[in-house]
């Protein structure tokens, strides 16, 4: 009886199974462009069901276990028209296919919405005139860098990718670069934005990235939009946007230098009506870096919100927390010599018991709402605040001072910093997008208003131990043998140190300081505010889809307050107009050639204008560019390039007037100019091998100046190199016994460049050029992927940038990463 019951539960157990499985089947298809092109990273979603995948490299997509039932499947890919087929789904497999049409569509106006794009490529900008345009089509050279690059070379700060975009060269490895020969860095209100809107930054610590969708470098003076700008560009990063698709992915790396890394992304809809979509990036690293004492622990959470009550009406939070913690490195100081090899690239000159701590926190809110399909209204908002607590021991920015005058070469003299500030940066801006029609033309009319104003906090502050001791119970940084009896003398008649001097030679150099009997200057920053209005007007004309004219007009109004919220505040006013012009020409499908004049101004800080010890006032830093190129795009859209040549002018720069006796005066360059060529190339040949390729030639020179010591660096700039040239390319295999093996390999060429000016000629050091070869292999096997990073394969030693002797900026010498990833 038993026996037959068992028999009964079998039967009944397959019988429900098999009922379960004949309830349920797969959807499988595949998506392609009008010219049978298959669409990578299209959008396959299903209503019903809350479900959406991506097709693969071969555009195919697949949903497996689907019930019986009726349902509508809706594929959409950025740049193509959404397309909708129903289906009735009975227990076989069904095949569907898309063919999807190219569209001229009209984007939302800001960056709301994430980007769908799955590739080296990217086809749209926001940022280069506030509203949507097809790059091709904007008259200006935008370099960029999407997620897609990032994830492929393992990238998770800013410098280790703008290395992809020409023109863009590392001055330091702080948060410090140069573009067309100009530099760009963090703590100033003109270099790096997040979203379209100015940022407060680390200048130490490079910016991190786990959290960026993608990184753009608006070329030459932005100034005739966002105002205050740097003559070579601006750097923008754009966060990862929601998405209406379910994705989650996690990745763990591990690698040199003790390196570890975890990051998540998960996006979708958060509720069944798709009005409410989140993303949620988190990013933490912990790593020693490949120089002595260095170390980062980094933790970055990046929140974002979109809300959609309706078709017409759009708001967006984006939260962006950043905590670091870590050491200040000065650069590598090598011997007096000069000889670049003679000190190992791995010293530091830091402390163990040296630190540096900062807070970032960028909170930015944005409203979109459309009147009508022609008439939009954009407001936007941005908090940006950053804490800075620091102590390091750092050069003095000499070599050990004798007695006699002399200087022993093999010890670097030493002082203490140790620092809190607090910085608040706040933007404002609100505009209008309304398109119209004129005659044969088509226009987009943009008309806006924006705020911004920075401001360093009370209580910010310094204490300084110097590097010799005074009679007078102080100390100072330097050795004059002329007033020899003012200071405190050792048996050999040597100065005194405050800070022990850095045996370059020793191996304990970096051990504990004790700093309990340093003698200490405080130094006081006393709050100060900045502030910007702008007004400004562009309109973008089509005139019978063959000609694009782009004019631009802006009226900024500069405050700096002086002696901030005291009895002796003074502001001091300055003002520009700006205008921009803009032409492209369609030559056919495939071919834009695009002109461009634009106008910059940024305005000298008002304690350089207003300090006396400084040599001013000065003029304001204005700049000039005239640009003409030809973009294009091959391969159906997959590959583009861009070719652009450049004279770009600047007047007013102020450079140090190396005067012993008043070692803060300043001089005003009478104009310097950079010309270039720069070709940037963006995209895949076939659809399982990407390509990137950029070449930048690059001439910027001192044209003229006050001081005839500053025209012997006339020949080129301080670490801008005149050739710079950088290849990547990725293989993927799609089908046979290792279909989901890839490979990666990439060269990276700088030539020789000088440092930076300094007080002493005999000290700017000429770094030689390098060239870096780079490897990845990759594994893909369903949701998991594998990938093993190494670069700098031959490990060539080499430098990216430096003022000085004292302060050279050696690059990684060699390293790999692995990295395991799973998306969900």
């Amino acid at each position: 009886m038993r026996l037959l019951n068992k028999q009964y539960i079998l039967v009944f157990c397959t019988l429900f199974a098999a009922n379960i499985y004949a309830q349920t089947t797969n959807i499988k298809g595949v998506v392609k462009d009008s010219n049978e092109i298959a669409l990578e990273g299209a959008t396959v979603f299903i209503k019903k069901l809350n479900k959406g995948i991506s097709t693969d490299r071969n555009g195919a997509f697949e949903f497996k276990n689907i019930k019986n039932g009726t349902y509508k499947i809706t594929v959409s890919y950025v740049g193509f028209e959404s397309s909708t087929k129903n289906i009735i789904v009975n227990d076989s497999t069904i095949t569907i296919n898309f063919i999807l049409s190219e569209q001229n569509e009209r984007l939302q106006e800001v960056e709301i919405i994430g980007r769908k794009e799955q590739s080296y490529k990217n086809t749209k900008s926001f940022s280069g005139t506030k509203s949507a345009i097809n790059l091709k089509d904007l008259p200006q050279s935008v370099g960029y860098v999407t997620k897609e690059v990032v994830l492929d070379q393992a990238g998770y700060r800013l410098n280790d990718v703008v290395k992809n975009i020409s023109g863009v060269n590392q001055h330091s490895f702080y948060n410090d670069l140069v573009i067309r020969g100009h530099r760009v860095s963090g703590q100033r209100n003109s270099s790096m934005m997040l979203n379209g809107m100015r940022i407060m930054t680390s200048f130490w610590k490079q910016q991190l990235i786990p959290h960026i969708e993608k990184v753009e470098v608006i070329k030459g003076p932005a100034s005739a939009l966002f105002g205050n700008a740097s003559p070579g560009g601006v750097i923008n990063s754009v966060t990862k946007k929601p998405l209406f698709t379910e994705k989650k992915s996690i990745s763990s790396s591990v690698g040199s230098f003790n390196t570890f890394r975890i990051l998540s992304d998960f996006t979708g809809p958060m509720d069944d009506a798709d009005k409410l979509l989140y993303r949620l990036n988190i990013g933490y690293e912990n790593s020693d870096g490949f120089r002595d004492l260095q170390f980062s622990k980094n933790l970055v959470v990046a929140p974002s919100f979109s809300f959609l009550p309706n078709d017409n009406t759009r708001l967006n939070l984006d939260v962006v927390y950043q905590d670091s913690k870590g050491r200040l490195d000065r650069g590598q100081a090598v011997f007096g010599n000069g000889d670049l090899y003679s000190v190992p690239v791995t010293k530091s000159l830091s402390a163990v018991n040296d630190f540096l701590n900062e807070f970032n926190l960028n909170v930015t809110l944005s409203f979109q709402h459309k009147f009508t399909e022609d008439l939009s209204f954009n407001s936007i908002y941005l908090n940006s605040s950053y804490d800075e607590d620091l102590l390091e021991h750092r050069t003095a920015n000499s070599f050990a001072a004798l007695g006699d005058g002399s200087f022993d070469i093999s010890k670097v003299a030493m002082r203490v910093f140790e620092r809190k500030r607090s910085w608040n940066n706040q933007n404002f801006t609100n505009y209008f997008n309304y398109k119209y029609s004129v005659g044969n033309t088509k226009n987009t009319l943009l008309v806006g208003f924006d705020y911004f104003q920075q401001e360093l906090q009370a209580g910010g502050s310094q204490r300084e131990a110097r590097a010799y001791l005074l009679k007078n119970g102080t100390a100072t940084n330097s050795f004059k043998i002329a007033n020899k009896n003012n200071y405190v003398l050792d048996s050999d008649g040597n100065p005194v140190t405050n800070v022990a001097h850095f045996d370059l030679m020793s191996p304990t150099a970096n051990g504990i300081r004790d700093r309990s009997n340093y003698v200490y200057q405080i130094r006081q920053f006393p709050q100060f505010l900045q502030s910007s209005k702008g007004i400004y007007i562009q309109n973008q004309t089509s005139i019978n889809d063959k000609f694009d004219v782009l004019l631009g007009l802006r009226q900024d109004y500069f405050s700096d307050f002086i002696n901030y919220k005291t009895e002796k505040e003074k502001i001091v006013e300055q003002q520009s107009f700006l205008p921009r012009l803009g032409l492209v020409y369609k030559a056919n499908k495939n071919i834009n050639i695009y002109g461009t004049w634009v106008r910059g101004y940024q305005p000298q800080s008002a304690t350089q204008v207003s300090n006396p010890n400084v040599g001013g006032p000065f003029d304001p830093l204005t700049s000039e560019l005239f640009e003409v190129g030809v973009k294009t795009e091959w391969f159906h859209r997959k590959l583009s390039a861009t070719l652009a040549l450049y004279d770009l002018t600047q007047r007013g720069a102020l450079l140090n007037a190396n005067d012993v006796s008043n070692p803060d005066r300043l001089v005003q360059l009478g104009k310097d100019k950079s010309k270039g060529i720069e070709l940037d190339v963006y995209g895949k040949v076939m659809p399982n091998w990407s390509v990137i390729l950029n070449y930048a030639y690059n001439h910027a020179f001192i044209v003229s100046a006050s001081d005839a010591d500053v025209l012997k660096f006339g020949n080129q700039k301080p670490n801008a190199p005149k050739h710079a040239f950088n290849f990547w390319s990725k293989y993927t295999i799609n089908n046979g016994r290792y279909k989901g093996l890839g490979f990666g390999l990439g060269y990276d060429y700088v030539s020789r460049r000088l440092g930076s000016i300094v007080r002493d000629p005999k000290l700017v050091p000429i770094f030689p050029s390098y060239g870096l070869v780079n490897t990845a292999l990759y594994y893909n096997v369903g949701k998991f992927q594998i990938q093993l990073n190494v670069n700098n394969i031959f490990n060539e030693i080499h430098w990216v940038g430096g003022y000085d002797f004292l302060r050279a900026f050696p690059g990684q010498t060699r390293n790999l990463i692995t990295t395991v990833s799973y998306t969900f």
